[in-house]
Parts: C-alpha cells; structure tokens; sequence
C-alpha cells in the first residue's frame, strides 16, 4: 500500500534521527527540499536544509539523542505528491540536562521520484501564545 511507503520514509528519518545519525535523516529528503523548521530562520531551502554538519550540531546539543515521532500521521495521497500531517513528539535530554518533552504540529509533502518517496517540504510549528508576549507554547499536549 503506497500509504505505508510513504510513512516509511518518516518513520526512516525518525529512527536516524534517535540513533543521530544526520546523513540517514539527510537520505529522506530530496535535494530541492524547502523546510519550515522550529529554529530560525523561516526556512530552510535546499543544501542548506541537508547540512550534515548542521544536524550533527543539533544532535550534539542531545545528551543520549533525541526521540521525534509523528503520532497517527494523517496521509493525503495524489499521484505522485503525498501530503503527512500531525502532532509531532520529541523528547529527550539536552548536554545541560533540560528535559524536552514538547508536541508541535508538522506537515510533510512527499513526492515519488524515480520510484522513492522523498520529503520536498517540511513545515514544523508551535502555537504562539496571544498575551502579547510572543512566546511560543511547548507545553501543549495533544
């Protein structure tokens, strides 16, 4: 089933990611990805989206890795474009011992090419609180 392939593919990012492995999390992506990622700036486009030296950086700020999962993925598919949205977990413990246990919304767009999925977008997100403050909310529990 062509839904099951392409969670496959996220489900392959998810696993590099927690055993920090930046060039199989890299490996899920397509080259002219565009990323809306939680870290500034708004996006990411590109090469610069898959900078192995980059995700190695942000692994290393993990003591003992780091665990990102897109609970119940919901699967939009059309040809050759699949469209995956959800909340995403991630949790873990950074190098100064901050305890991360946050849900954000994520939405990935996939596209067959040449017979693999590959992720072309990636948009993550937190709501933002409407005190003024413009702080994000992390502590939001699905």
């Amino acid at each position: 089933m062509l839904e099951q392939e392409i969670v496959s593919v996220i489900r392959a990012q998810e696993r590099a990611t927690a055993r920090g492995d930046a060039q199989a999390m890299i490996d899920t992506i397509d080259n002219d990805v565009v990323a809306f990622d939680l870290q500034p700036p708004l996006a990411y486009c590109g090469q610069q989206a898959r900078d192995v030296d980059g995700i190695h950086a942000w692994l290393d700020t993990w003591s003992g890795g780091v665990v990102v999962h897109l609970a119940d993925p919901h699967v939009i598919l059309e040809k050759e474009l699949a469209v995956v949205f959800g909340f995403s977990r991630m949790s873990g413990t950074k190098t100064d011992g901050t305890q991360v246990d946050s849900w954000s919304r994520r939405t990935l767009v996939l596209k067959r090419r040449e017979s693999a999925w590959k992720i072309i977008h990636e948009h993550a997100s937190f709501p933002m609180a409407m005190d003024g403050s413009n702080l994000a909310v992390t502590d939001l529990i699905p």
